[in-house]
């Protein structure tokens, strides 16, 4: 350790803690009159905002909320979760945002892992929680929270609806200092292998996360993407990463902000017209779901910027959307980093490029943001060199990564293994610093010596005309280890069988592109493909349902 210089602050120096009361406090002063909205039920401004989370602390402390406990939330994107997610940490509680679209099972062993103590359910899941509340170890009350003209629901130790309790809280609530290094959120992986695992944040680390953000989306001119005049509709669940950690940014600017509610690809183009929407994320399949919506079919999205995360952006879908006026742009991360950890960026060199070359690059994962270092390493452990052409796995450092998984010691040290975070994704870097995602390293497809991309192969498929979706998995081959096998979703009015996508793929082929071997052999035609919580491809299940389709000779396989 170096022995620096350290010079002790001045006699009653204020020592600055940052904590998420300092985002909300922010928004505030650059427009007072931007809103706050949810669906057609609900608008206000940003000093409203304010008296609601001071409303709320004084609610959830009444109740017996203290410092340290954990308050589970079980609500769509609204006005209420924005709220919670200020409130409860500023009061120095956890907000644990459960994924509602998990199974009973595992929210039930979500809820006792993180030992939630309070939970605020909306009157949607009202039959869900009742389902497994005679198996919950540590909750001891309950918070209705509903749109519906009847403000009562059969819950177990029910304190009341949330706007009632609002309504007759104090608008004033003095939100102490303490320990910047202090959990404030929590929630559960979507991982298809064994029980979710409790990821967690502090308030340090999700103020340098809004920080980095900011900074990554509203700094770099070739992708610019948020300022203080863009109006905000998430696409993505707030249960999930905080929704990307985007309403913390969002709050701290002060834009104008549009909650959906449940995800409705109709209602959603609604809104977007009608709140003049400019900016948002989601995973590609939330995408495809809204340009396939009726209501987009006529309607030209000019000025709306998308950050693409999840899964991989590929050509067919930034094509799809740049001719319905919508700007793509690909962003990396994972649940463990924030998320956001790098985003596409184009230098001075790309920016002379082709169109064809942009577009290579803004699908890409890309830059690193500020404070984001990465590199690549075998199986050793050991850093290879960034090339653009040697492949390793993805390993991060920042300041806003999670630092293990909640009472998972083990497990933690597997993702920390060397003082790096381990993604479990294939990448390269490239002497621009461009991170370029292969595969995920269990998806990675081991043919006959080579490995093959499953998200090349996906993306070179995904510009066949015929094709609305696909995902390719490694199927088990007696002489070859693995081989591809393709799930298609057809555009109406198409047709396309393995021996038109072999035509179709041997001109990337023939152009050093592709290997000969990555041509899948097999295919199925499918309505719809399997997708984990969050929307991205669930391809566990997906080799789940092949092995039961060939075990029971399915018709509708097509072979070359």
């Amino acid at each position: 350790m170096l022995q620096t210089r350290v010079i002790p602050p001045a006699e009653g120096a204020y020592q600055y803690p940052l904590l998420i009361k300092r985002l909300l406090m922010s928004g505030a002063r650059y427009e007072k009159t931007r809103e706050i909205i949810y669906r057609d039920q609900l608008r206000y401004s940003y000093p409203t905002l304010i008296e609601r989370v001071a409303r709320l602390a004084n609610v959830l402390t009444a109740a017996g909320v203290k410092a340290g406990d954990t308050v589970a939330v079980m609500d769509w994107d609204s006005h209420r979760y924005l709220e919670c997610m200020f409130a409860i940490p500023m009061i120095g509680a956890v907000i644990h945002t459960i994924n509602v679209r998990l199974s009973p099972e595992q929210i039930l062993y979500t809820m006792n892992h993180a030992e939630d103590r309070f939970v605020l359910v909306n009157s949607e899941f009202v039959g869900l929680y009742k389902a497994i509340a005679g198996h919950l170890t540590t909750v001891e009350k309950t918070l209705l929270l509903t749109d519906l003209p009847e403000k009562t629901a059969e819950l177990p130790n029910l304190i009341g609806e949330y706007e009632q309790l609002l309504a007759a809280a104090s608008t004033q609530y003095d939100f102490e200092d303490f320990d910047e290094n202090s959990v404030a959120t929590t929630f559960y992986t979507t991982g298809t292998t064994g029980n979710p695992k409790g990821v967690y944040f502090t308030h340090r680390q999700l103020v340098l996360h809004t920080m980095g953000v900011s900074t990554i989306m509203g700094s770099i001119d070739s992708v610019r993407l948020l300022g203080t005049n863009d109006v905000y509709m998430p696409i993505t669940p707030m249960f999930h990463v905080h929704a990307w950690g985007l309403p913390y940014v969002a709050t701290m600017l002060g834009l104008k902000q549009v909650y959906p509610g449940r995800y409705d690809p109709e209602y959603l183009v609604e809104l977007w017209r009608k709140e003049k929407v400019t900016f948002s994320h989601c995973v590609p399949t939330i995408l495809q779901m809204v340009l396939n919506a009726k209501a987009a079919q006529n309607t030209d999205f000019g000025g709306w910027k998308i950050v693409i995360g999840g899964s991989a952006l590929n050509r067919a879908l930034y094509e799809a959307a740049k001719a319905k006026g919508i700007q793509l742009t690909a962003a990396y991360g994972m649940s463990e980093t924030g998320p956001l950890v790098s985003c596409a960026h184009l230098n001075d060199e790309l920016m002379a490029g082709t169109e064809d070359e942009r577009i290579t690059y803004r699908i890409k994962a890309g830059v690193p943001g500020p404070l984001v270092e990465a590199a690549i390493v075998d199986t050793d452990g050991n850093f290879l060199p960034a090339d653009g052409e040697t492949q390793g796995e993805l390993v991060l450092r920042a300041p806003w990564l999670t630092e293990g998984y909640f009472n998972e010691a083990q497990k933690g040290a597997e993702l920390w293994a060397g003082g790096w975070l381990h993604t479990g994704d294939v990448a390269t870097l490239d002497s621009m610093g461009v991170i370029d995602i292969r595969d995920r390293i269990k998806d990675v497809i081991k043919t006959g010596g080579e490995w093959i991309s499953s998200l090349d192969l996906e993306d070179l498929i995904s510009r066949h005309p015929a094709v609305r979706e696909v995902a390719v998995v490694g199927i088990a081959d007696p002489q070859w280890g693995e081989r591809p096998f393709a799930l298609l979703v057809v555009r109406e009015g198409h047709e396309i069988g393995a021996k038109e996508l072999k035509e179709h793929l041997k001109p990337f082929v023939e152009q050093g592109h592709l290997s000969k071997w990555a041509i899948p052999s097999q295919i199925a035609i499918v309505t719809e493909i399997p997708k984990t919580s969050v929307g991205k491809l669930d391809k566990k299940r997906i080799r789940v349902d092949i092995t039961e389709w060939q075990a029971n000779n399915s018709t509708f396989l097509s072979t070359l």
